[in-house]
């Protein structure tokens, strides 16, 4: 007790007065028993009490205030003695009153209560004696007696021996026994089905879960009610009784008490029957077959002799029913009983049997039917007997008042002063709580327990005192208790454990009452269940009376009070440890539990047998001869020692233990393997494995001999981890191997496990078994490893004591919690809403498929409104009813953060619905009340967050499906739904109604608070109903919308404005009335029940009956309808009367604009108007017919109505098929329509001729501006307003060839009449050689100013060298372009001026060798050519040679560039030999891989030829080889003009031969080498030419570091160098990049500077190197081009060149591409690029600039009018620059380049829209910026006006199809464009392949 308390508290008399009231209601609820015990302690008893009761004689509850004003008065140990009384023996007392009373009433009077319950049993004994005595069995006849009073003497002879046995067996069993027996006080729970498990899960699914009937359904048929275990075996007699329950639970205990009663004529076998006890670990030793009476008298009780055996048989065979056969430990049983030994046919009992058989026979009745048996078994092998068994049922474990009292008789028996402690340490621990339920295994904790305390006792050396206690402070938890990983809250789950664990705060003391001054805390108690096996075993074997405590038992040091407990607390005998270790193991792998003397070292078997870790045992062999044998105290013991051995020696390898190491499964199946063992073994070795354990183990291990010791232990204990860490990954894991997984990292104590238990596992599902407090203490250590992750548990259908519920509120991290099945009940329900509140993480509760009735969900209401935290509710498939879905309703309220709540299938009527609906009112947060018939009831909440952002209240949605709806009821729902302030839907689906019911929900209507929707799908299906609906929308000014079906499936929706308060502002509506079998007299009635509604902008009438007639009653309707914008007509088989009537509707009508009529009006007649005409601009009307036949006189019909339409008008006729003469009556009244803007007739002009009649238009009609037409795309003409300048001609696809060509006169004749042309495209229409000449013979009279398309009209070289001809004919042709290969485009284009520079090109035509001299003639001939490109048409290079020798030596400044595969090696060398022979005037050669070009000089002095030798000043060739190289060195003395040469060699001795030539004989001034190895001696003839140079290039030049020294300090000489290109590859050092700066402040010449790259080689710090190399800079004020790119120079090498950059006038290149350069310092050096008026290029990608750049960016960029190139690619420009940017692109007029690849936003379309404002654009990159279609429309709207685009980059967007079509139809006149990168857009494979078809210049590739 505490000092503070008040003294008065520890005075028996003055508790009782204080705790009278509570008294008196506990004692009321006792049995009438328990009261008459407690009356025996008043003297007198009750007599006395009945004087001092009024009433005389009264019943025994009548006296308990009596009894109770008698003990207030009394002295202080007769007050004592009564509480102790009371606290023993009445249940249901609270926690807080036990224990106040145990405090003060101590052991005095414990002797006195012995007393009294000894006398209470000897009276009940007595009672049944008599009972069974007067039972005896009838007298035979006399005649009969004769004969059977032998066989009756020696049966009689026979039972008393019997009794004597089982008395001596007894009498052994008895000794040391901390408890009677009582077998009215063991309590046994009944199972009520044999049910075999054969599949995991046996809770109801979804499906089944409609019945209201709980059916007892759980793990293995075990139900919650129990008895005591005599009104279990009451009635047993003659039948099969299964005693199932755990190892240790006292089933042998309790069969050997049944026999010692049997003995005395007690307990329920009757003492006539013969009492046969055998255990199946005996009958386990009998392998050879034996008969009846073998196994009775040879292994059970021998006979004095044949006679007494023959007659015993005899009786016992004619009298079954007088015998009880007791099968002890069927769990321990070998062999199976398997069904098909299980037969209907009698056993010979004299035929010798397998033990099996008789043991079968004797359960199947098939040997001694009648007879008595009783079977103890594990509850996991009660399988195995179903069907066998009359009854079964479970032993309970001990509660916590037995485990008190069990505690209490140790001690008191040994040493009473420990007792208190122990009581107290055992509560405190749940792992030995959970242990002290079984009786076998409370023997083990008391012993460890005493242990524990005598060697504390010990440490801390308190001689004298007279007794030991703890006090109630001293047992608060100072630390984090080892199991659990949190430590917030870890007291209060103490506190709550003790609180269900026996008053573990009471203090037991002895009668001094004295007090201890040392205490324990939990931390320093073994943290898990197999560090309390290592100690308990040590303890045992510290019991040894010989042992010393010193020679042989090893122990560690530093013991520590104040931390977790230590192995120096035990002394740990490592050689006997090692020694059981072995033989358990041993008897483990041979499925032992009895061993013999010859098992055992004779030392290690005295020591155990004395310590009590062994159990001696009697064995009767075949001779039935008795023989010693032994067994470990419990079978779990032997099993640990098993797994100490697996952990310590190296006889177990790791294949046995992996082979061991799996975890077991609590579903019971009959094909499990039977196996005597509990399968505890792998989690001692995971215990084992804990880092707590290592110092044990490292001792024990060194016993068996291991060196290293250490390293073994701490091996294998990794190797459990990593088996361990296996399973935590599994997914596939059970829930019973979960729960089993969650003990192992439990024992093993490793957080790191338990996290990878959760993390791989969120939420853990547990089905169909029993959960005990130690698995919810497992779950438990693994829950709180996640923190504030959280994690979910899902039980389902898994029984649980009350008590577990509080071990799990410990949990402190669960968000899910789920219980399914029938089994939890309003108890259930009533207990978990305690603890509910202590789930503070706790979101999400599902309570669905149990027996839940309304007082159930009252509890759990009470228990939510303390859980604010919670977020959903699933109480669906119960049985609330209604009243319990009114109770969950009330509490919801309170409980904000809810988002959802399921009460569906709860035996429900529609009233629930309503109380829900009603709640929409008074509950802020629904957000949805969903009800489907009586399966589906749902409440969603919004999230207050939600509410809070928008500042409005949510509004409700409201869904009542399948409801059976009547008028009063409808009525009554109407009534609600008007309270409440705002529903967003209102969902009446389903039902089938009357139309009364209608016409009263549509009364209440204009009342409801609706704001979207009001849905009644499959609800009426009439006519009458589509009228009374489409009444709303006039008489309910909120209706925005009507959609109604009368269809399969009928639909049926009204919709409403936003919000009641903007009903002023609605101004159209929607009235749709498709599928609805209206007939055009139903219009009518439609239209008077619309009455003034002239709001209506949409109506739907589609698909209905209505033709002709009720077009025209519609047509005449519409006036009244003033703000209608769209009438769907669709479906209602319209004729051709109807098709006029709308083109003169079209006209007449003002706001009538577009009309689509499709199929002939049998699929879609579309109308729609223009919103306003109020501002007198009419917008351009429509009139479309799609798929039909057209007659001449349907044209003329309609066309006639059209002529009167005076505003813009499209004509439209696709996918029609104009009959014969329709075409010409269209073109005859085309002029008279002078509104016509445009003529769609896409995929209806199919023939040539029919084409070539709509062209024909062109001389006839002066407002014609474009016509395009092909048989397999879009086909139109367009009209200008008055007279158009040029016309744009497409026609495509036709065919001119065979019976066609004469057509070609006519195209001729139409082409010459037409005025100008901007472009003419026949493509694709099979012209042919023939049809080109025919063409190109006119051409010069056609008046074309662009281009002529002539491409894929499957040309020849033949015909390609006639449309080369046109260069030379025509002098307005300014380029022909020619390819025969897959793309076969040949283009034409033109020039207004004449006599400009021309071009040719020549691809992929296979040109032979004459074919290549008409095409030097036609080139020599044409004076003004620049540019001859042929490019793969496999040339020889004689033949190139040739070519280059027939041209006319006029020419002058022409290129010639040749493209072939085989050019390069040496074909190059041969190549440039041919070419520095030729007597041409070649001024430059070029050699670039595969490509030669020849730049013929300017040749105006003289006409005569002569060597190129002379004339040669430029030669270029790229990776020469060395014959080329050797080839190089020979010409050059022979070219006297040579000033420029560029070579790629990679040998470096030609190199320096070539450097020395140059060196000697040739004025070259500009030199490029590239790939070149310089050596030393070459650097120094480097050095001797370069200050003769004025250009001097190194690219990828590898130098040695001598020669870049050499190079730098020559360099510094070299002053009139004008351009210095130097990279990486020349690996610059310090010394270098510091003596190039110097270098750069001679070099003031400097025209071009390349130094990409370079600063990266450099041993400097970069920011000095670059600080350096810009100071070098700063003179050179002529500079031209710079290029810098990868310096890395960040924002102070920035800001230094912003410096410098005002003296650069002349500057017209800069790249500063990956150089840092933020947004600030980009906009600073744009600044200072402002004054560089001739910059022409700039390169600033890979930066981090962004919007700040880019407005700079629109200010600077405007006065660059000369820039061509920009590129800022790979930076982050958000949408604002990405604007600022395409305002400035606007000005730039000379762009020809522009890189935007990956800015890091999509938004390009401003950007491509201002690029139609650079006619001269050539390459566009939007590629890697997830640009959408938007991007792609603008592109293509601007192609036509972008001639010189060569090149598109999209790659990696969000292009859709949608967006290529759109570039595809733009690339019709973009000629010029070769390519559109589309790599990784939004286009499927098979639409990629179906777009390239179409169009080649399309590629999806990443190439």
């Amino acid at each position: 007790m505490d000092d503070e308390l008040d003294p008065d508290d520890g005075n028996p008399n003055s508790v009782l007065a204080q705790e009278y009231s509570e008294l008196v209601a506990i004692l009321r609820c006792q049995l009438d028993s328990v009261i008459m015990q407690l009356i025996q302690t008043v003297p007198g008893g009750a007599m006395e009490l009945n004087r001092q009761t009024t009433g005389g004689s009264a019943a025994p509850s009548d006296h308990i205030e009596a009894m109770l004003h008698y003990f207030k008065r009394a002295n202080t140990a007769e007050c004592s003695n009564f509480l102790q009384a009371v606290c023993l023996l009445c249940e249901g007392i609270p926690m807080h009153l036990e224990s106040k009373l145990m405090s003060v009433a101590g052991y005095a009077c414990s002797d006195a209560l012995n007393n009294l319950s000894t006398e209470t049993s000897c009276l009940e004994s007595e009672d049944a004696a008599s009972s069974v005595t007067d039972q005896q069995p009838l007298t035979p006849p006399a005649e009969e007696q004769l004969t059977k009073r032998p066989r009756i003497d020696y049966w009689e002879q026979y039972k008393a021996e019997a009794a004597g046995s089982l008395q001596r067996r007894w009498k052994r069993l008895s000794e040391g026994l901390l408890k009677d027996v009582q077998p009215d006080k063991i309590w046994v729970s009944i199972r009520t089905a044999n049910r075999v498990r054969d599949r995991p899960d046996q809770t109801p699914s979804s499906a089944e879960r409609g019945g209201r009937t709980p059916e007892p359904d759980g793990d293995d048929g075990w139900p919650e009610s129990r008895l005591t275990l005599e009104s279990f075996l009451q009635g047993c007699t003659g039948k099969v009784t299964v005693l199932a329950g755990q190892p240790g639970s006292g089933k042998t205990l309790v069969m050997s008490f049944i026999g010692e009663q049997w003995t005395k004529g007690l307990g329920p076998i009757p003492s006539s029957h013969l009492f046969v006890l055998l255990e199946f670990r005996q009958l386990n030793l009998l392998s050879d077959p034996l008969s009846l009476s073998e196994l009775l008298f040879h292994h059970y009780l021998p006979t004095n002799g044949d006679n007494e055996t023959k007659a015993v048989v005899d009786y016992l065979l004619s009298n079954p029913e007088q015998s009880c056969w007791v099968l002890d430990g069927y769990d321990e049983f070998q062999n199976k009983l398997k069904r098909h030994r299980v037969q209907n046919a009698r056993l010979d009992s004299e035929k010798p049997l397998p033990v099996a058989e008789l043991i079968s026979g004797l359960l199947s009745r098939r040997l001694l039917a009648g007879s008595t048996v009783l079977v103890t078994s594990r509850v996991r092998d009660v399988v195995d007997l179903d069907g066998l068994s009359d009854k079964v049922g479970q032993l309970l474990p001990w509660d916590h008042r037995e485990v008190k009292e069990c505690v209490s008789n140790f001690f008191s028996a040994k040493d009473g002063r420990l007792a208190a402690d122990a009581a107290e340490i055992l509560f405190s621990s749940r792992h030995l709580l959970a242990m002290s339920s079984l009786p076998a295994l409370c023997n083990i904790c008391c012993v460890f327990l005493q242990h524990l305390l005598h060697r504390h006792a010990e440490k801390i050396k308190m001689p004298g005192a007279k007794g030991v206690g703890v006090k109630k402070k001293c047992l608060e938890m100072k630390k984090k208790d080892a199991q659990t990983p949190d430590e917030t809250g870890d007291n209060e789950s103490r506190s709550q454990k003790a609180q269900h664990g026996g008053n573990s705060e009471e203090t037991l003391t002895d009668g001094a009452k004295s007090r201890s001054t040392f205490s324990f805390t939990a931390a320093q108690i073994p943290a898990t269940q197999t560090q309390i096996y290592l100690a308990a075993v040590a303890a045992f074997l510290s019991r040894h009376p010989d042992r010393t405590g010193g020679n042989d038992a090893a122990e560690t040091s530093g013991f520590s009070e104040s931390t977790k407990f230590a192995w120096e607390t035990v002394s740990l005998p490592a050689a006997e440890l090692c020694e059981l270790s072995r033989l358990a193991w041993r008897g483990l792998e041979e499925s032992r539990i009895i061993f013999l003397d010859e098992d055992v070292h004779l030392q290690t078997l005295e020591s155990s047998i004395k310590s009590g870790l062994f159990s001696q045992v009697e064995v009767r062999g075949r001779d039935g001869i008795v023989v010693n044998a032994y067994c470990f105290l419990h079978l779990t013991v032997q099993e640990f020692l098993a797994a100490l051995r697996i952990m310590t020696s190296t006889d177990v390898s790791d294949a046995d233990l992996k082979k061991r190491f799996s975890l077991k499964t609590r579903w019971t199946t009959k094909s499990d393997q039977k196996t005597v063992f509990t399968d505890s073994l792998y989690l001692y070795v995971c215990g084992l494995a804990s880092l707590d354990c290592t110092p044990a183990l490292e001792v024990v291990a060194k016993a068996t001999g291991l060196k290293a010791a250490q390293n073994w232990v701490q091996k294998r204990q990794a190797l459990v981890i990593k088996l361990l860490k296996t399973l935590c990954q599994s997914a596939t894991l059970t829930g019973p191997k979960i729960l089993q997984l969650c003990h192992c990292v439990q024992e093993s104590q490793n957080q790191q496990l338990a996290q990878l238990v959760v993390s791989v596992r969120p939420t853990l599902e547990l089905r169909n078994f029993c959960l005990l407090p130690s698995d919810i203490e497992a779950l438990a250590f693994v829950v709180n490893s996640v923190g504030t992750k959280g994690v979910g548990l899902d039980f389902g259908a898994c029984s649980m004591e009350l008590e577990c519920l509080d071990t799990l509120s410990r949990c402190q991290y669960i968000h899910y919690l789920s219980f399914r099945s029938r089994k939890y009940g309003d108890k259930f329900a009533e207990k978990l809403s305690s603890v509910l509140p202590r789930f503070t993480a706790l979101r999400k509760l599902e309570f669905c498929g149990a027996s839940l009735s309304s007082a159930g969900a009252a509890s759990l209401a009470s228990g939510l409104q303390n859980c604010s935290s919670v977020t959903e509710l699933n109480f669906s498939d119960n049985n609330l009813q209604d009243e319990g879905i009114r109770r969950i309703a009330d509490v919801l309220a309170k409980l904000q953060n809810l988002t959802s709540v399921k009460l569906g299938r709860n035996n429900t009527s529609l009233e629930a619905a309503e109380c829900l609906v009603k709640h929409v009112s008074s509950c802020s947060n629904i957000q949805q009340v969903h009800a489907d018939g009586i399966k589906e009831l749902t409440l969603t909440f919004s999230q207050k967050s939600e509410s809070n952002s928008h500042k409005i209240k949510p509004e409700a949605t409201v869904r009542l499906l399948n409801q059976k709806w009547t008028k009063s009821g409808m009525q009554n729902l109407a009534k609600s739904l008007a309270r409440c302030p705002s529903l967003s839907e209102l969902d009446l689906s389903g039902g089938e109604w009357d139309e009364e019911t209608l016409k009263m929900l549509i009364q209440f209507v204009p009342s409801f608070s609706i704001t979207e929707r009001i849905i009644l799908n499959d609800s009426c299906s009439s006519v009458q109903s589509v009228v009374i609906l489409t009444a709303l929308l006039s008489d309910c000014p909120s209706v925005l919308e009507m959609n109604i079906r009368l269809q399969d499936p009928v639909q049926m929706s009204v919709v409403f404005s936003v919000g009641r308060e903007k009903t002023a502002n609605v101004s159209s509506k929607k009235l749709c009335l498709s599928r609805c079998n209206l007939q055009p007299i139903d219009l009518e009635r439609v239209w008077k029940s619309l009455g003034a509604s002239s709001d209506l902008s949409d109506l739907d009438l589609s698909c209905n009956k209505l033709g002709d007639k009720g077009l025209k009653r519609l047509l005449d309707f519409l006036p009244r309808l003033s703000k209608i914008q769209r009438v769907d007509f669709s479906g209602n088989d319209v004729g051709v009367d109807g098709v006029v009537m709308l083109a003169d509707a079209l006209c007449s009508s003002n706001r009538l604009t577009h009309v689509y009529i499709s199929d002939g009006g049998k699929d879609q007649v579309m109308l729609q108007f223009s919103s306003d005409t109020s501002n007198g601009k009419l917008k351009t009307k429509l009139f479309r017919i799609d798929r039909r036949s057209l007659t001449a006189s349907d044209v003329n019909k309609v066309c006639r109505k059209l002529v009167q339409c005076r505003t813009s008008l499209e004509l439209e006729f696709t996918q029609c098929s104009f009959a014969e003469k329709s075409i010409e009556n269209l073109l005859r009244v085309l002029p008279k329509m002078s509104t016509l803007q445009r003529l769609n007739v896409s995929n209806s002009i199919l023939s040539t001729f029919d084409a070539l009649t709509l062209i024909s238009c062109f001389p006839g009609n002066q407002r014609v501006s474009s016509v395009e037409l092909s048989p397999q795309g879009e086909s139109f003409i367009r009209f200008a307003g008055i007279k158009a300048e040029q016309v744009n001609c497409r026609l495509t696809d036709f065919s001119f060839k065979e019976e066609n060509f004469v057509l070609l006169d006519r195209l001729n004749q139409i082409l010459l009449q037409t005025r100008q042309l901007s472009y003419l495209d026949l493509s694709g229409n099979q012209l042919e050689d023939e049809g080109v000449r025919c063409l190109l013979e006119s051409l010069p009279n056609i008046r074309v100013s662009s281009f002529i398309n002539l491409s894929k009209n499957s040309l020849s070289q033949q015909g390609a060298l006639h449309v080369a001809t046109t260069l030379c004919t025509c002098t307005n042709v300014s380029a022909v372009e020619v390819s025969l290969g897959e793309d076969e485009r040949c283009l034409i284009w033109f020039t207004q001026k004449g006599g400009g520079e021309k071009t040719l090109s020549v691809k992929d035509s296979k040109l032979q060798y004459d074919h290549l001299l008409t095409l030097a003639n036609i080139v020599s001939d044409c004076q003004s050519l620049t540019k001859v490109e042929l490019k793969n048409n496999m040339l020889q290079s004689e033949w190139i040679e040739n070519f280059v020798t027939a041209l006319n030596v006029n020419l002058r400044r022409c290129t010639i560039s040749v493209e072939e595969r085989w050019i390069g090696g040496d074909d190059a060398a041969l190549l440039l030999r041919r070419c520095l022979q030729l007597h041409k005037p070649v001024q430059t050669i070029r050699i670039d891989d595969t490509t030669l070009q020849l730049v013929l000089m300017d040749n105006m002095e003289s006409d005569v030829a002569f060597p190129a030798q002379s004339a040669i000043k430029n030669i270029s060739v790229s990776n020469s080889s060395v014959e080329g190289a050797k080839l190089l060195c020979s010409f050059l003395p022979s070219l006297p003009n040579l000033t420029s040469l560029s070579v790629g060699i990679k040998d470096s001795a030609v190199a320096e031969e070539l450097l020395h030539v140059i060196l000697s004989s040739t004025p070259i001034q500009s030199l490029n080498l590239s790939g070149v190895f310089i050596s030393d001696a070459a650097a120094q003839t480097l050095t001797r030419l370069l200050p003769r140079l004025r250009s001097f290039k190194s690219s990828h030049c590898v130098w040695s570091a001598a020669g870049r020294l050499l190079l730098i300090e020559t360099l510094k000489e070299s002053a009139a160098l004008e351009e210095l290109c130097l990279d990486a590859a020349m690996q610059m050092n310090e010394d270098c990049s510091r003596g190039l700066a110097q270098t750069l402040r001679n070099m003031r010449s400097l025209q071009i500077l390349k130094l990409d790259e370079i600063v990266k080689s450099s041993g400097q710090p970069e920011a000095d190197v670059v600080l350096d190399l810009l100071a070098g800079m700063e003179e050179l004020n002529l500079i031209q081009e710079i290029q810098l790119s990868g310096w890395r120079m960040g924002d102070g090498g920035i800001q230094k060149l912003t410096g410098i950059l005002p003296g650069w006038k002349d500057l017209r290149t800069i790249s500063l591409s990956k150089n840092l350069v933020s947004d600030p310092s980009g906009e600073k050096l744009l600044e200072a690029l402002s004054g560089c008026r001739h910059l022409e290029e700039l390169h600033l990608s890979s930066n981090h600039i962004g919007d700040l750049t880019a407005a700079r960016m629109a200010l600077v960029l405007p006065s660059m009018s000369r820039l061509s190139v920009l590129d800022i690619s790979e930076n982050r420009v958000g949408k604002e620059g990405l604007f600022s940017l395409s305002r400035a692109i606007m000005s730039l007029k000379n762009l020809r380049k522009i890189h935007l690849t990956s800015v890091g936003n999509s938004e390009l379309s401003a950007v491509a829209a201002s690029l139609s404002h650079c006619p001269f654009i050539e390459d566009v990159g939007f590629g890697w910026n997830n640009c959408e279609d938007a991007v792609a429309l603008e592109l293509a709207n601007v192609l036509p006006v972008c001639h010189d685009l060569t090149r598109i980059d999209l790659e990696c967007n969000s292009v859709s199809a949608a967006g290529v079509e759109a570039l595809v139809r733009a690339l019709r006149c973009c000629p010029a464009l070769q390519v559109i990168r589309l790599w990784r857009n939004k286009v499927s494979w098979s639409e990629a392949l179906r777009f390239s078809q179409m169009e080649r210049r399309l590629n999806f590739s990443s190439t």
